[in-house]
């Protein structure tokens, strides 16, 4: 995000002394992107930031993928992952369940009752989707609160950890880059201003507000980083505990946005998926459709049309409302449809003639699109609605 903030004590100049109250230095750390040629933001310490006491290896939750072959769309059922009362010993970190994944992204789902340990991802950027449940997301920066509907944005090596409030589940929908996820570059100035016909602006963007800074000694961190087989994780100790940040600025911090403050892009006939894009990483894109006022020409067809997107694997998460193309084939609040390129895809039967003459969808969804192929998960496996493949025709192979 190039949008500056500051938050806390720092110097009137940067690379210069900034004293503690006691006439020491606070240690200043630059966190930034693409070596030193992209966003950054300085944050002041109290302590050293490189300071381990001890490093052990951290067995990541199953990673294991496998091609969707033979090639079908699959129906994937989120809330099965985490049945009855299992949610309430789950933590957003430990519990997450790989669905599906490839080279540049990896989405997981997990319903926590539990703070999560201290963490950061060193691959690449989190945009974590809160599908219902409030907590708050302590982080290096400060603490931001998160609800539903919040996308929470995790830059990449973001110490922080979620903290569920409530009496209900936390539920997350959490999209791991291997790559920094940011607005849509035609969204942008070439200064990085969010412009006039985006549909969000930087009012909607929502950071730490305050440092946050904790006591304690002897702190472990786990850090999810490349291996040479894949992912793989280590277990840090810290003499003292990272959130020791007296204040920062710059242009690289986590940060919520609320899918309700998308003002959606609507025409006279169907619109593409790209007019609800709302992030963008290497090799995807993730958009959301949301409640909105539908085609308006006389004889518009609100539901889209059967399409084959050869580029691209679409996977849509229904996280509220009715989505109107889906009706008939058993999809529901916490499933997710993978459409994978190959196979043309589009409303379920009846769902064209039922859409005639509507004004309004009261739909929410989150969609990722892949430009590499998505491989499954053991959560999609797990989860997998084997019968979904043969809904368009009414048939199929044990039938």
């Amino acid at each position: 995000m190039a949008y500056y903030r500051s938050a806390g004590s720092i110097p009137p100049k940067r690379h210069t002394q900034h004293r503690t109250p006691e006439g020491g230095l606070y240690s200043e750390e630059l966190m930034g992107e693409e070596g030193f040629s992209s966003d950054s933001s300085l944050l002041y310490h109290r302590g050293i930031p490189s300071a381990i006491v001890d490093a052990t290896p951290w067995e990541l939750p199953d990673q294991t993928l496998t091609e969707n072959r033979p090639l079908k769309p699959l129906h994937l059922k989120l809330h099965t992952l985490f049945p009855g009362q299992e949610w309430k010993s789950a933590d957003v970190v430990n519990n997450r369940r790989l669905v599906l994944g490839n080279g540049d992204v990896r989405i997981s789902y997990v319903a926590a009752g539990e703070a999560s340990p201290l963490y950061r991802n060193a691959i690449g950027d989190e945009c974590v989707y809160v599908e219902s449940g409030e907590a708050v997301v302590e982080t290096v920066f400060g603490a931001l609160p998160a609800r539903t509907g919040d996308y929470v944005i995790l830059p990449r090596a973001t110490t922080h950890r979620w903290v569920p409030k409530g009496p209900e589940p936390l539920r997350a929908y959490v999209i791991e880059a291997n790559s920094h996820i940011a607005p849509p570059k035609r969204y942008l100035s070439r200064y990085g201003q969010l412009l006039e016909h985006a549909p969000y602006c930087e009012r909607d963007l929502h950071g730490p507000a305050e440092p946050l800074v904790v006591e304690g000694t002897d702190v472990e961190v786990l850090v999810k980083h490349r291996g040479s087989r894949g992912v793989v994780g280590t277990r840090y100790v810290y003499p003292t505990h990272p959130f020791d940040v007296v204040g920062w600025d710059g242009c690289l911090y986590p940060y919520t946005f609320n899918v309700s403050d998308f003002e959606p892009i609507t025409g006279r006939v169907h619109q593409p998926p790209p007019v609800h894009q709302v992030f963008e990483g290497n090799n995807f894109v993730i958009c959301n459709f949301v409640p909105r006022k539908v085609d308006y020409h006389p004889l518009s067809i609100p539901v889209p049309y059967y399409h084959s997107n050869v580029d691209s694997d679409e996977v849509m998460f229904y996280c509220g409302g009715n989505y109107e193309a889906r009706k008939g084939s058993g999809i529901g609040q916490g499933s997710i449809s993978l459409h994978p390129g190959g196979h043309s895809h589009g409303p379920q039967p009846g769902a064209v003639e039922r859409s005639l003459g509507a004004e309004f969808f009261d739909e929410l969804a989150v969609m990722v699109d892949t430009f590499r192929p998505l491989e499954i998960g053991e959560g999609g496996h797990a989860s997998d609605d084997p019968g979904y493949a043969w809904t368009w025709a009414g048939r199929g192979p044990q039938s």
